[in-house]
This record gives C-alpha cells, sequence and structure tokens, in this order.
C-alpha cells in the first residue's frame, strides 16, 4: 500500500532525535561555498540535514506534500517515493537521476481536486488588488509620524529577531516533546549563539535595493538582486533562484513549478519591511508583497504581508493580542491563510491554557510540513498571546512547539524586541555580531546594521 507523503513526513519528524547542539556542531556554508549542482544536488534533496540543528530532511517528499496541501491529487507521485529512497540509499545516481525527473513530471502534471477546499478561496493578483480585498472598514487611517524614539526600537526590533533566529536554529525542525527530550525545559540559549542562518539574508538584499530605489523599489530589481547575491536557496527560495536564472521575473518566479509558495519563506524575512515603516502597517504590507511575490505566491504572500503589519504595528502598540488582532484587517479577507488565522485566535480566544492551545494546533495542521506556513504562525500566535511581552516564556513556548523554530522565533522576537525591549541575558551574548554567508556580508555589525536600516527608512519619510 502506498503511504502518503504526508505520512512519512509526519513520522519523519516524530522519530528525528535532534541533535545536541551542545554537543555537536552547526554545518552552516561559509562564504564562496560550492553550490550543489546535478547529481549533487538530487542527492541533496532525497536526504539532507538541516545546518543548524541537523534535523532530517528529504525535499523531494516534502514537495509532494505541499502539492498534495495545494489541493492536487499526487499519488502518482506518492508511489515512487519508496523506490526514490531505495535508490539513494543504495546510491545508484543513473536510476536516482531518472526517477527524479519522473517525480517531477508526476508533480507537474498532478492533476487538480476540484473539490478540495484549498481551490474554494481567491487570491488577488496585484497590490492593489490586495489593497481592495483587505478589511478596510478597520484598517486606520492616520498618518504616521517619525517619533524620537524609533531609532532606538528598531535597533531593538533587530537584536529581538537574530536572538530568536539564534536561539530557534539550534531546535528547529524537530517536534516540541522531541526537544524537551533533549533539553529539559528551555528557558534560554541551548549553546552559545550563532547568528548564520538562511533567513536574514534576503532582508539584508532587501535594504541593498532599498538603498538605491528608496520605496520605488520592485520586486523584479528585488529579484535581480537575489541572483547577484545569494548563491543558493531552500525550498520555495530555491524554486524562485531557478525561475529567476531561467528568466522568468516576479511574480511568476515566486508561483510557477513551485510547489513550496504557502511555506514560510515570505513570513521569515519581512519584518525588515517593519523595520523600514515603523507605525505604518499599510506601507509595510506593500514592501511586503513586493518582497513575497518574488518566491510565493497565494498564502505564503499573506504570510509575508502579515509578519509585516505585525512588525509596524509594534511600533504603535504595546499589547501583543492587540497586534494580532489588528493586523488581521490588512491580509486579503477572501485567503485561506485569513480563514486559518481566525481559526487560531478563536482558539486562544476561549482557551486559558497555552499547553491545550498547541496541541489543538499540532493536531489541526498535522498534515502540513514543518515549514508550511500555518503550523508555524500557529506557534507565533500562541507565544504572543500567552507570552503576555515576556521574551523569555515566549521563546520557551516557541521550542515546546517545535517546527520552524528560528523562523517563528525571529518574527516573535522583532515585535516583543520593538515593544519592550531585549533582555540582557538575549541580547549580550550576540556580541553585536551578524555573520552571513554572502560575500561582502560576512561579518556585520547588529548596531550599524540598525543605524543603516533607520537610515533608510527615515529618508524617505513621507
Amino acid at each position: 500500500m502506498i503511504k502518503s507523503a504526508w505520512l512519512l513526513e509526519r513520522n519523519l519528524r516524530d522519530t528525528a532525535v535532534p541533535f545536541d547542539r551542545r554537543v555537536h556542531p552547526s554545518e552552516w556554508y561559509d562564504a564562496g561555498f560550492e553550490v550543489p549542482h546535478g547529481d549533487a544536488l538530487i542527492n541533496l534533496f532525497w536526504f539532507a540535514h538541516v545546518p543548524g540543528s541537523g534535523a532530517p530532511e528529504i525535499p523531494y517528499q516534502e514537495m509532494i506534500q505541499a502539492k498534495g496541501n495545494q489541493g492536487y491529487d499526487v499519488s502518482e507521485a506518492e508511489a515512487l517515493l519508496e523506490e526514490g529512497i531505495a535508490l539513494h540509499k543504495a546510491g545508484d545516481k543513473d536510476g536516482l537521476r531518472v526517477l527524479t525527473a519522473r517525480l517531477q513530471a508526476a508533480l507537474y502534471e498532478a492533476p487538480l481536486i476540484p473539490e478540495h477546499p484549498y481551490h474554494q478561496f481567491r487570491y488577488p493578483d496585484s497590490w492593489e488588488a490586495v489593497v481592495a480585498a483587505m478589511q478596510t472598514a478597520r484598517i486606520s487611517n492616520h498618518q504616521p509620524t517619525w517619533q524620537a524614539d524609533y531609532e532606538a526600537r528598531i535597533y531593538q526590533g533587530w537584536v529581538g529577531q537574530l536572538a530568536g533566529g539564534a536561539f530557534g536554529t539550534a531546535i528547529e525542525g524537530y517536534t516540541g516533546k522531541q526537544i524537551a527530550a533533549v533539553y529539559g525545559e528551555i528557558d534560554g540559549y541551548v549553546t552559545t549563539p550563532e547568528t548564520t542562518n538562511d533567513d536574514v539574508v534576503y532582508e539584508l538584499i532587501l535594504l541593498d535595493v532599498f538603498e538605491r530605489m528608496g520605496r520605488g523599489l520592485t520586486s523584479r530589481e528585488l529579484g535581480l538582486e537575489w541572483v547577484r547575491q545569494i548563491p543558493f536557496g531552500w525550498s520555495a527560495e530555491w524554486v524562485a533562484l531557478r525561475n529567476l536564472n531561467l528568466g522568468i521575473m516576479p511574480p511568476q518566479s515566486g508561483a510557477w513549478h513551485n510547489p513550496y509558495s504557502d511555506w514560510i519563506g515570505a513570513q521569515m524575512r519581512t519584518m525588515i519591511c517593519g523595520l523600514l515603516a515603523p507605525g505604518n502597517p499599510l506601507e509595510a504590507a506593500r514592501l511586503a508583497y513586493t518582497d513575497s511575490v518574488v518566491s510565493h505566491a497565494r498564502n505564503g504572500v499573506c504570510g509575508g504581508i502579515f509578519a509585516a503589519v505585525l512588525t509596524a504595528l509594534a511600533f504603535v502598540c504595546d499589547d501583543p493580542r492587540a497586534a494580532l488582532l489588528d493586523g488581521l484587517a490588512y491580509l486579503p479577507q477572501e485567503s485561506e491563510y485569513v480563514t486559518v488565522i481566525r481559526e487560531i485566535l478563536d482558539r486562544v480566544s476561549t482557551e486559558s491554557d497555552a499547553y491545550a492551545a498547541l496541541e489543538f494546533s499540532q493536531t489541526r495542521f498535522a498534515a502540513y510540513n514543518w515549514i508550511h506556513a500555518y503550523p508555524n504562525i500557529a506557534a507565533d500566535i500562541i507565544a504572543l498571546w500567552y507570552g503576555e511581552g515576556d521574551f523569555t516564556h515566549s521563546m520557551s513556548l516557541l521550542a515546546k512547539a517545535g517546527n520552524d523554530v528560528d523562523c517563528n522565533a525571529g518574527l516573535v522576537g522583532t515585535i516583543l524586541g520593538i515593544m519592550h525591549g531585549v533582555p540582557k541575558k538575549w541580547a549580550n551574548p550576540l556580541n553585536d555580531r551578524l555573520e552571513t554567508y554572502i560575500k561582502g556580508k560576512e561579518v556585520l555589525s547588529i548596531r550599524e546594521l540598525a543605524a543603516h536600516t533607520t537610515r533608510l527608512a527615515k529618508s524617505t519619510w513621507a
């Protein structure tokens, strides 16, 4: 009997035991690393380890799962999984090359399931249509003004993001139960924090384009700058880079043959859009839409908008619960993403126990990949709702939620950093140091990065 991709993925995730980062080092790339291609890339996509945490992944299996979540019949591709895994283990490069081509064809040709709930929702195809689809009656019409404390709060947002990312990078890709079995109750970094990850590099690229073009930056120019500076991506970003290199420009670069287009990639990186538009959620949403369509579509773009809006609102709202409720209005109201957000907010509004909310979320989103936007925005909402603005408590809740902890902690850390500042126990170990694998950006000062962000935001302020 053929097992569904999501069940295989669920089993892989449930049984994966974390590499104890107190013992095992990370395996991040450095600038100038050799980009995998040909047989090496195929081999990597049949089995990989997450660089920061060692969590196992089978990207081809995840592709099938993601396409199934989007309402397609993926049974033909699922029938090839067992053979592909066996060929990979046997080291049969020739056979694996052929089978992988068959699997990709099966995904590309997978028939749409008309009655699937995914197809009952609507998604705008331009920024103007996004605005028209917002809950305009609830969007504030006030004219935002630059506040004297914004520079300090932008800095705290960056520190919160990088602290959260460093915290989560060491434990991402595992369930909360497995994380707890290795580390116990978590209330701080599990190892010496490393700021290297594959999330923040996209924000740095956006800053480069923003410096050149200001608020007139375009998705096309942003995509071309990705091609210039980013040698390799993962999941949706990998597909987008492949498309861009083929001359497929945004928004098609994020949508064409991209099963990962509803995943977390935009949701993990558009905090920079809120930092560039403090107190101006509508402008943050516009910048996030411009960025998100480079690599995502539909619900993935909604995730990017929501992350940016929450970041912008954090400058004018000191209550995470209020920000979550207000932020909902800035999303396309007929999208599945909004339906999911409302469902989570309804649950946390009536459930007093954070752990019961986490259990609900884990059951509700069991069929989705650990990098999908839905289980992760659920974790973010739960951490913000029950964390009561406390940085450490919110991070602890994210560890219990598991999944894509670095992306989630980066968003939550940004919001709480802006609202309340980052506690010294989280900020000081970073030593004002951001490290990346991008040439020319190998080591950056967090304080200087924040000052640069402030200058760009303020220089174009209306």
